[in-house]
């Protein structure tokens, strides 16, 4: 759909997000004809877990989630030294709960986490929990260096409406009196958090192909107009990711919560599309099987519920035989004692700084759990019986720079305002919410 002023209108609000500001959140209120819920007066029936998002979202025909569409990371640091103050920690909650009013928790309304990083813990005296998985951040492969994000907190808005991840920032920035009409406390996040830095993107099909243009180096004419990622296939298959239960911390006051991963990763696209045809392409994200066997239709919608992994050889008997192996391959090799991945992704693509990026979003119980799924996808024990290299012809290892890495908690909802390292009270058990 392109409007009176010729700007296709999904290109708009897609630029809209990443320039932020009350400018560009009034002219998207012009260009989505949406009515978008307002929250309820009592919000005490919204789930303990934050990151329990796959209830409220839609399902594609195959029953995988659909992610939503516009992502906006809010990088802050409390702007006091020591320990947080109760008339703070009211001021963050009263901010969170006015845009909870003003949105219905849905796909097209807004989902929301608040998180910590070990950064923030380190004012108190005191340690993490022991059911706290929550270490520094690190390089995780031999051929990276990245810089490490140490942000206080990140706050993560989601929404298949541009409008309302926009006017959510505003209004916690303080600059909405009025939101989706509804009136919005006097508390403003930024009165208590400074803003260190801003990310954004977007996830679904055709909006990378519909963005080529952009950024930087992207191959506009060969990205696929159908597929939801830069890279060209589909992800979040629902039996390749974790549940919502096996990323959720189980006990300990932080019981309900989960851990966070963002990576920040540089694609080279150019290099993907103009260097690599179809068959190279298949092989490496998912496994030589499937572009053999000509396995994958388009960005992989076929696929159903599954990258079908199983169907290919052994990763290790693959390396040997055809000298390439899979990103998928690998990356499957992470799992638990229940055959259950470890990590639960919800990235995005951006284009924030002209050049085609993704933000790497994970959850997953402990922080261990994703380094445990990286190392599988480094497939260091692959280089060492094959002659796949240690980036070449390894998955997807030679297409991605990773920039940052930071690692955050995402405690219960009933913590989420400045947590205290060891919160008061008996440590919970957790109750199974969603899937």
């Amino acid at each position: 759909m392109t409007d009176e002023r010729g700007i296709p209108r999904r290109d708009f609000l897609k630029s809209a997000v990443a320039i932020g500001g009350v400018s560009a959140f009034s002219a998207c209120l012009g260009r989505e004809e949406v009515d978008v819920p307002t929250g309820p007066d009592d919000l005490s029936s919204y789930p303990q877990r934050q990151h329990a998002w796959n209830d409220a979202l839609p399902r594609d025909d195959h029953g995988n989630v659909v992610a939503p569409s516009h992502r906006v990371l809010l990088y802050l640091n409390y702007r006091q030294d020591g320990q947080p103050s109760e008339d703070d920690r009211g001021q963050v909650e009263t901010a969170l709960r006015g845009i909870e009013h003003a949105y219905e928790r849905s796909g097209d309304g807004l989902l929301l986490t608040v998180s910590y990083s070990p950064a923030y813990f380190d004012r108190f005296n005191e340690s993490l929990p022991e059911d706290v998985d929550l270490p520094d951040p690190e390089a995780l492969a031999p051929f990276e260096e990245p810089e490490f994000d140490t942000p206080d907190a990140v706050v993560h808005l989601a929404s298949n409406t541009a409008q309302v991840v926009l006017g959510a920032e505003e209004a916690l920035k303080g600059n909405k009196s009025t939101l989706n009409d509804v009136d919005q406390p006097d508390a403003a996040l930024t009165d208590v958090f400074s803003l260190t830095d801003r990310r954004t993107g977007f996830i679904g099909d055709g909006l990378p192909a519909e963005n080529a243009d952009d950024a930087e180096g992207v191959p506009a004419d060969k990205v696929p107009e159908d597929a939801p990622l830069f890279m060209g296939f589909k992800s979040g298959f629902k039996k390749n990711q974790a549940s919502e239960d096996r990323v959720t911390i189980q006990s300990g006051p932080f019981a309900g919560g989960t851990t966070q991963h963002i990576s920040k990763l540089q694609l080279n696209l150019n290099q993907w599309y103009n260097q690599d045809d179809r068959w190279q392409r298949e092989a490496k994200m998912f496994c030589p099987y499937h572009a053999q066997n000509d396995v994958i239709e388009g960005a992989g919608d076929n696929l159903g519920t599954s990258s079908k992994i199983d169907d290919c050889k052994p990763t290790d008997e693959t390396a040997r035989e055809m000298g390439v192996v899979g990103h998928s391959q690998k990356s499957a090799r992470a799992r638990d004692d229940n055959d259950s991945p470890l990590i639960l992704r919800r990235d995005f693509d951006s284009t924030d700084d002209g050049t085609a990026s993704l933000h790497f979003l994970a959850l997953q119980r402990g922080i261990t759990d994703f380094v445990d799924t990286r190392e599988a996808m480094n497939g260091t024990d692959v280089t060492e019986q094959s002659a796949v290299g240690q980036r070449n012809n390894n998955g997807i290892l030679q297409y991605i720079r990773t920039e940052r890495r930071g690692n955050f908690l995402i405690p219960p909802r009933s913590l989420r305002a400045l947590p205290h390292v060891q919160p008061a009270g008996d440590a919970q058990e957790v109750t199974h919410e969603s899937s």
